[in-house]
């Protein structure tokens, strides 16, 4: 009876931590330099650099995105796919 519970037990913990994502996410705040349609590629300028995120079918804002290129935009982003863009 002890083995079974204890099976269970590590059953149910392995299987808990296989849906939890990792929930990250990153947020840039600065000038949206470029916008390439073919690739769905973002360049945003943040700070002096120059960082690069894509796009997706899911993301919010996109369908403006050819408006915002030149302006300043806030980007959440999660493993470098788009998951909003808003101007600001």
């Amino acid at each position: 009876m002890k083995y079974t519970i204890a099976i269970i037990a590590v059953l149910s913990l392995a299987v808990g931590s296989t849906f939890a994502g990792c929930g990250k996410t990153v947020t840039d705040n600065g000038k949206l330099k470029s916008f390439d349609k073919e690739t769905k590629v973002a360049v945003v300028e943040v700070e002096g650099k120059e960082v690069q995120r894509t796009l997706t079918p899911a993301s919010k804002g996109a369908e403006d995105i050819d408006k915002l290129v030149g302006k300043k935009v806030t980007v959440v982003s999660s493993h470098n796919k788009v998951e909003s863009i808003t101007k600001g």
